[in-house]
């Protein structure tokens, strides 16, 4: 019997050592936790109309929950809309809208479908078919109407009749495009609905002013020129105007804007009786914004709410949120302190109250429970790597934290406020989702997802917390190899981005935040990454540190990551790699050339080379123009510097890059030739700014195969 359990032991040991040594591949790598690695979820989470139940969508159809005895019951089936639907053309369960739990819709092979529970069944209550090259649909709030572009016109569709709202032939005067200020200042539609659906609002932007811009496709012989609209810094820019729709008149008036015509309109909102609109009106300059109230028949201006100036620059990110019931208070979020904040505002008394405060921001509002008075939001006050859920009273100003576990969480609320869909992860948790009871604070899990990465071989990962020149601390990670020796030196690449918007460091899973970074961790190196100034979610003085010097400051926070590197006796300080895309890219260019002794290799993507070639809305944010900047462009420009380059450099970028464009790394090459410098260079024809899919593992592949000829040996 000894001899037995013995023998057992030593099977049960072996298995789990085996299963402790799994390898990734590079697909898994890159691809993984999308794929076959993916963290089990709740797939199309909503709540029901009434609060009572949520919705999630399963294979085959929708499950709804009872929160009350949680007893799961099908909403609907594939196997009924099939049985429901004459053409019989779904493969798949669509994604359904769900108006109740009596009443859907769903957009699906250029038909808008709107369903209804009939008895157990589901019927076609409507349907209506849309032009095959629509896109930017939206929904309005009677469930009904809608509106959707096609090419660069806006059209309504209300009770199964479509009516024409534009109808530019210029190609370059869009209307409703959701591109408008190329996606800057949180905008991600161009059609603004009224709450009462008898209106709509539209961007209409005319760029036949802006430089074209070639983009050639190369797939076919020969090869087909398509020109883009590329505003570059200090440039002509594009203009934008609003226009709103009455669907009963069918008539068009615009909003008397004044200002500069090329000035961004920013955080349309409508206010909840349709009477109205705000608009942000921001300055080309980025450095005062006006929220102006509009009659939305007229489209006369009413008055100016209120103003927001900036020596540096004002970003306005978010629409007005008004209060439950309320036609004349609402929310206004700012970083006026420093933060992300919420600010109570009144139509008739203007600023009634600051409602959050503290050296943190809040990221998202979640919703209201009018009853108690309480706005639900997300925000990082208990520290910059993590998001909290919270809720505040906003006439005592009372704050409650609403969840307990260390990570990342995000929230969804009830339309009454009295349910919180909690889902999280950190460093060693994958996912577990839960229901928070906002009156007993009771919560009940639904979800804890396996950890799919539990068979693999898995890197020791130390959070490191470094402090800038001026003290600020800037938070990092170190990956360690695995079968890691402290006694012996291994290469180390460090991983960056450093720029606004974007944040690297957080306590998530996985840990180290990227498989390529463990797949380099099973293969002998050290991997480094660090957050420095000019990143997001730490407040406007830490992110504007970097005005009008692309570059600069963030190279310096990033040479206390290499200090400190240099500073572990396993660390080869000969044998030290950088990569990063975009702006990382342009950061791993700016080392090379700037700290040229530093690195001995770097793997450049989709690098910024010339601001002055990078576009204007986040461009002159940061830099201003280079007419009022020229010193800062010239030390940021790394077309001058390329005979600085002592290491080995590899440059890459999407031929069909309509963000980055490839001008820049094209120069740059013109550059290497003109002063005898010899870089390595790969372009991947078909992708745009980000090599996705398929064939990021062969980028992948080819970035670390780069390392392992140059810097592993």
């Amino acid at each position: 019997m000894k001899l037995y359990k013995f023998s057992l032991l030593i099977v049960l040991l072996g298995s789990s050592a085996f299963a402790q040594t799994q390898k990734f591949t590079m697909a898994e790598a890159v691809n993984g936790l999308r794929t076959n690695l993916a963290v089990k979820n709740i797939s199309q989470f909503s709540w029901s109309g009434d609060g009572k139940s949520y919705i999630q969508a399963v294979k085959g159809g929708y499950l709804v929950t009872d929160l009350k005895t949680n007893k799961q019951d099908t909403l609907v089936s594939l196997t009924q809309l099939k049985r429901n639907l004459a053409d019989n053309t779904l493969k798949a369960v669509p994604q359904i809208k769900f108006i109740s739990n009596s009443r859907g819709y769903f957009n699906s092979a250029g038909k808008m479908t709107w369903i209804e529970k009939s008895g157990n069944d589901w019927k076609i209550k409507d349907q209506i078919t849309i032009d095959e090259n629509a896109s930017d649909l939206k929904l309005f709030g009677d469930s009904q109407t809608f509106a959707f572009t096609v090419k660069n016109n806006l059209f309504v569709n209300k009770n199964g009749k479509t009516i024409a709202v534009t109808n530019d032939t210029d190609e370059n005067i869009l209307n409703g495009a959701s591109n408008v200020h190329r996606n800057e200042f949180g905008i991600d539609t161009g059609i603004f609905p009224a709450p009462n659906s008898e209106s709509v609002a539209f961007y209409r932007m005319d760029q036949t002013m802006v430089a074209d811009y070639p983009i050639i496709d190369w797939s076919v012989t020969p090869a087909v020129n398509h020109n883009i609209k590329y505003p570059m810094a200090g440039q002509t820019s594009h203009q934008v105007t609003l226009g709103v729709f009455n669907i009963k008149n069918q008539s068009t008036t615009f909003l008397k804007i004044e200002g500069e015509k090329d000035q961004y309109l920013t955080a349309v909102t409508w206010s909840p009786d349709s009477k109205y609109i705000f608009v942000g009106v921001l300055n080309r300059g980025q450095n005062h914004l006006t929220m102006n109230q509009y009659d939305a028949a007229t489209g006369n201006f009413v008055k100016t709410l209120f103003e927001e100036t900036s020596d540096k620059y004002v970003e306005p990110q978010h629409p007005l949120t008004f209060f439950p019931n309320s036609n004349t208070d609402f929310i206004w979020q700012s970083q006026r302190t420093g933060y992300n904040h919420l600010f109570h505002y009144s139509l008739e008394k203007g600023l009634i109250a600051q409602i959050t405060k503290g050296d943190w921001l809040v990221t998202d509002i979640l919703g209201f429970n009018e009853k108690k008075k309480e706005i639900y939001f997300a925000s990082t006050k208990e520290t910059p790597l993590e998001k909290h859920l919270y809720r505040i009273n906003w006439t005592n100003f009372k704050m409650q934290r609403l969840d307990n576990a260390d990570g990342i969480h995000t929230g969804i609320l009830s339309s009454d406020g009295n349910h919180l869909y909690d889902i999280y992860s950190n460093a060693t948790t994958p996912r577990v989702a839960s229901i928070i009871n906002t009156n007993s604070l009771k919560s009940n899990t639904i979800l804890t997802a396996e950890n799919p990465l539990k068979n693999y071989q898995r890197p020791e990962i130390k959070d490191v917390v470094l402090k800038a020149d001026d003290g600020t601390p800037l938070y990092g990670k170190i990956i360690l190899p695995t079968n890691f020796d402290a006694s012996k030196k291994y290469p180390v690449i460090v991983y960056l981005y450093n720029g606004p918007h974007l944040q690297l460091i957080t306590n998530s899973f996985p840990a180290s935040g990227n498989l390529w970074y463990e797949y380099m961790a099973q293969n002998g190196y050290i991997i480094f990454t660090m957050d420095g100034r000019g990143s997001a979610n730490r407040g406007l003085k830490f992110e504007q540190a970097v005005f009008r010097n692309l570059g600069t400051t963030e190279m310096n926070d990033q040479m206390k990551g290499v200090d400190y590197l240099k500073s572990l006796p396993y660390v080869d300080s000969e044998r030290m790699g950088i990569h990063g895309w975009s702006f990382g890219g342009f950061m791993t260019t700016s080392f090379m050339l700037r700290h040229p002794e530093v690195f001995k290799v770097g793997v450049a993507g989709g690098p910024v080379i010339d601001w002055s070639m990078y576009e204007i809305m986040y461009g002159e944010r940061y830099m201003d123009t280079p007419q009022e900047n020229p010193q800062g462009y010239a030390k940021a420009s790394l077309l001058d510097k390329v005979q600085n380059l002592k290491g080995k450099l590899l440059m890459i970028h999407g031929a069909q890059d309509d963000v980055v464009v490839w001008q820049h790394s094209v120069k740059f090459i013109k550059s290497a030739v003109d002063n005898g410098v010899q870089v390595d260079y790969f372009v991947y024809p078909g992708h745009p700014h980000n090599v996705i899919g398929k064939d990021r593992v062969h980028l992948m592949q080819k970035v670390t195969d780069y390392f392992d000829l140059y810097l592993k040996k």
